[in-house]
């Protein structure tokens, strides 16, 4: 959360031609809810069954970057079949660019809506500290800091391409 995973992937898709999927966005669109309503519906269980079902789906598809929420690969069998599937890249961003982009945006995340700064950034520390055993597998890091204004998130963009030897259609 707060890393720049859609960020960075629509702009990488937007430079490089590469198609970019929001898993998140996928699930809401194939049944017809937001997160939020299927949680509630499915509970968390059921939640993860379907994303579980919708990465494999997604994970089929050829050249393909997908963006998938933080917590898809510490659940079932999820990071391995990344892993065999395509490249995975663990967009790795500083505690303190992680606090300053949830501060700015949380009262679009339930989950963190009524946290206040400080109890925000002890649950980003235990969250990270929970899932980075899965994060660890990723194949490559990618350091995400800069993507704050667009020339940084253009370069950022860029920077995405050339280390993954994506084409350039947008020079």
């Amino acid at each position: 959360m707060g890393c720049g995973k859609s960020t960075l992937g629509r702009n990488v898709s937007r430079l490089s031609g590469v198609q970019f999927i929001d898993l998140d966005k996928y699930i809401e669109t194939r049944f017809h809810a937001n997160i939020r309503d299927i949680f509630a519906e499915r509970g968390e269980d059921g939640f993860r069954e379907i994303e579980r079902a919708m990465l494999h789906e997604t994970g089929s598809f050829d050249d393909v970057i997908i963006a998938c929420g933080g917590g898809t690969p510490c659940f079932f069998d999820n990071i391995d079949f990344m892993n065999g599937a395509g490249t995975t890249v663990y967009l790795d961003t500083s505690l303190d660019k992680l606090h300053t982009r949830l501060m700015r945006g949380r009262h679009k995340r339930p989950l963190i809506a009524d946290k206040g700064d400080e109890e925000l950034r002890v649950f980003i520390v235990e969250a990270l500290a929970k899932r980075m055993p899965y994060y660890s597998k990723a194949q490559e890091r990618f350091v995400s800091d800069l993507l704050d204004c667009e020339v940084e998130v253009d370069t950022t963009a860029r920077r995405f391409i050339q280390q993954f030897n994506l084409p350039l259609i947008q020079p």
